[in-house]
């Protein structure tokens, strides 16, 4: 059986693959010692999880 030759245009395609690019992680600040961390993550830089040490650095 015959198959067409082109389904989509090229704009059609990328259209559809321009939505696949990475974003920026979202960062909270840390409540002990003011620098960016991932949130529900113990800060590397103090250690402290909410207000708790949990790590010690």
């Amino acid at each position: 059986m015959a198959n067409p030759k082109r389904r989509f245009s090229a704009a059609r395609r990328d259209t559809r693959r321009s939505q696949w690019k990475l974003k920026a992680p979202g960062l909270s600040i840390c409540p002990q010692c003011k620098q960016h961390k991932l949130p529900h993550r113990v800060c590397e830089n103090c250690g402290y999880y909410g207000k708790k040490e949990v790590v010690e650095v």
